[in-house]
């Protein structure tokens, strides 16, 4: 056009060059004329006011003389308004009248307080960060600084959510190393949170401590809390006993401030393979407060213990925590505890029986805590447990180790015909009420297969998976039980009983520790029912437990005598009751199957009578003197059962 020909390209020194101010320029007549003839379309001659209004000058402007507060168009920086947040000022201004009566004022607030709620609930759903990575990415690092209150606030192998402040720090030995600046990029904590106060039932309610209350009322309840335990595996009842034990601990004891006694037990599961030992320790780790899981085979004696670690940034050591320091006041579980070396095997010596880890390396001299209970999974030497060599030359462990271990579980594969087929039902009842019905099975409710599949509901009842550990937090928490003198002499009667018999076997030598193996086993069993006080029930229980864990590690020759030995006290609260129930069962079947062949049909039949006799021979086979608790049971008399004392018979009514 015209006016662009007149108007030369601007220049550093023209008027119009950008960043000049044209605030400094005379209003004269040529500066009108040059914008007056600017353009043929214009319908105006533009105002010089308009020109200092141009954005591009406006940056500059900002940068030279400081931001404009006035002309900047905020708004438009800042998202648009939710409209549940968006309020109305009824009811604060006279000007405006609220209409609304106080009925009506009230159901809003109430809509109000429903709609931030259920907003908030779906904020609080989020996921712990681990969740949302991707399977089998590695963990990355980032320093955390933690000031003040916050210090000492989280502890090795915790999981913890931090709400920080990412920065940079200036570090000077960086910047002397490479000559120039360096920042690394940090997380100043504001607020942590950890993971058991997400997911945990740590923080119970008062309808939960009333609950467990009612529950440790019932006398059946340690039946209960053992039966609870791995309600998938079929049976293994020593193994449960000793598992539930070992997480609800004994009572830690400080010998006038000088000496410490450790309370917590240590399990080792030896057995044929497909004895379920692994799912045992899947099972701890899922259940169990503050459980580490590792193997024997991938864990060295500084993955168990401690390593000392140089930091490749300051060149400084550092002190790292291994599987039992991570584990403090928790539970450790070693798979394959077998397939350690023997120089790591002997490493973890101290902290099963201190309950500490001394450290002396690289300049560091000091002592971790491990105060936590060991339970292990170990394989016999060959594969299978032979029953006519001693335990010593079934396993590859020695004594100092074993002596650590409170309680011994040998889980042998036996063919037994009866237990074999109530084990295949079990099985075969678990797997079809537990399949997907066309979904997931991942969000799908783990079901307590033992509950659905037992033939009578006056079973003791399972424990649901969330109230056990609500159980067992507060049983840890509250509960602290003591001894008694009386309960001591028949613990050392026993122990004197058993140092003499072990001389002549060549099982599982006894020695002091095992007085106090019962003593913390007494004290379990009694925390388990929330006493306070330990009594002649809890110590009855301890006992039996230790006989049944050092008969089991004897020859079978030996084992005989030892169960007739110490029967009194083997045959304490031992529940019998389903194997007798299948027992009778078979006696039935055949007393009909009898009645056919004899009058051709057994439809007329309305009961059937089985001698008191023959179910106590076949009891006898199987180890089982005394019938007595499976006459009185509830199991008993819902199967249809009848005892008649006086002729000496078992009446089963058949259905029409």
């Amino acid at each position: 056009m015209a006016g662009n020909a007149e108007n030369p390209p601007s220049t550093p020194d023209s008027p119009t060059s950008v960043g000049f101010n044209t605030d400094q320029l005379p209003h004269t007549s040529r500066t009108s004329e040059n914008f007056s003839s600017s353009s043929d379309d214009d319908e105006a001659a533009v105002d010089p006011e308009i020109v200092r209004d141009e954005p591009e000058e406006d940056v500059l402007l900002e940068e030279e003389e400081g931001e404009d507060l006035f002309h900047d168009n905020f708004l438009d920086d800042y998202r648009r308004m939710d409209e549940h947040d968006q309020y109305e000022s009824l009811g604060l201004d006279d000007s405006v009248e609220d209409e609304r009566d106080l009925d009506q004022i009230m159901a809003d607030r109430r809509a109000a307080e429903i709609e931030l709620d259920t907003r908030d609930g779906v904020q609080t759903t989020r996921k712990l960060p681990h969740l949302l990575h991707d399977q089998g990415r590695l963990p990355r690092y980032k320093e955390v600084i933690l000031l003040n209150d916050l210090i000492d606030c989280a502890r090795p192998g915790e999981e913890i959510e931090v709400t920080g402040i990412y920065s940079n720090n200036f570090d000077l030995s960086l910047n002397t190393k490479n000559g120039f600046p360096v920042f690394a990029t940090v997380v100043e904590a504001n607020y942590i949170t950890k993971k058991q106060d997400l997911f945990s039932a740590y923080k119970l309610t008062q309808e939960d401590k009333d609950e467990i209350e009612k529950l440790s009322k019932d006398p059946r309840i340690g039946e209960r809390i053992v039966k609870s335990i791995a309600p998938s595996i079929y049976g293994h009842e020593d193994i449960k006993t000793a598992i539930a034990l070992a997480m609800f601990g004994g009572q830690e004891k400080n010998v006038e401030g000088k000496h410490r006694l450790r309370g917590d037990i240590n399990v080792l599961l030896l057995g044929d393979p497909g004895t379920a030992k692994s799912q045992f320790l899947k099972y701890v780790e899922k259940t169990g407060q503050r459980a580490v899981y590792t193997t024997g085979k991938g864990a060295s004696a500084v993955g168990l213990t401690a390593a000392v670690h140089k930091d490749p940034v300051t060149r400084e050591w550092t002190l790292e925590g291994g599987a039992l320091v991570l584990a403090d006041k928790g539970i450790c579980l070693i798979d394959e505890f077998d397939k350690m070396n023997d120089q790591d095997r002997v490493s973890i010596h101290e902290a099963m029986e201190q309950q500490s880890i001394s450290i002396s390396k690289a300049g560091i001299v000091t002592s971790l805590q491990a105060r936590c209970s060991v339970i292990a999974a170990a394989n016999p030497v060959g594969g299978r447990y032979d029953s006519s060599k001693t335990f010593s030359q079934n396993v590859e462990l020695t004594d100092p180790i074993i002596s650590r271990f409170d309680i011994l579980c040998v889980v042998k594969d036996v063919v037994d015909p009866v237990t074999d087929e109530i084990l295949a039902r079990f099985v075969v009842d678990s797997h079809f009420k537990s399949q997907a019905k066309g979904a997931n099975i991942d969000n799908m409710p783990l079901s307590n297969s033992e509950e659905d599949t037992s033939d009578s509901p006056m079973d003791p009842e399972i424990l649901s998976q969330d109230m056990l550990k609500k159980y067992l937090t507060y049983a840890k928490l509250n509960v602290f039980p003591r001894l008694h003198d009386a309960d001591l002499e028949k613990l050392t009667l026993v122990y004197a009983e058993l140092r003499r018999e072990s001389s002549h076997g060549q099982g599982v030598p006894i020695a002091v520790r095992h007085i106090e193996s019962m003593i913390r086993m007494s004290e379990a069993h009694a925390r388990m029912h929330l006493r306070q006080h330990v009594i002649q029930e809890d110590v009855d229980m301890s006992i039996r437990v230790l006989l049944d864990s050092f008969i089991s590690t004897q020859k079978f020759g030996v084992q005989k005598a030892l169960q007739k030995s110490f029967r009194k006290y083997m045959t304490f609260k031992k529940d019998y009751n389903n194997v007798l129930l299948h027992l009778l069962r078979q006696l039935v079947k055949d007393a009909i199957h009898f009645e056919e062949i004899v009058s051709g049909s057994s439809s007329a039949l309305t009961h059937i009578d089985v001698r008191v006799g023959d179910l106590q021979r076949m009891a006898q086979e199987h180890e089982i003197l005394d019938l007595k608790p499976f006459f009185t049971s509830a199991l008993f008399s819902s199967a249809g059962f009848v005892l008649d004392e006086q002729q000496g018979l078992i009446r089963h009514h058949l259905p029409r």
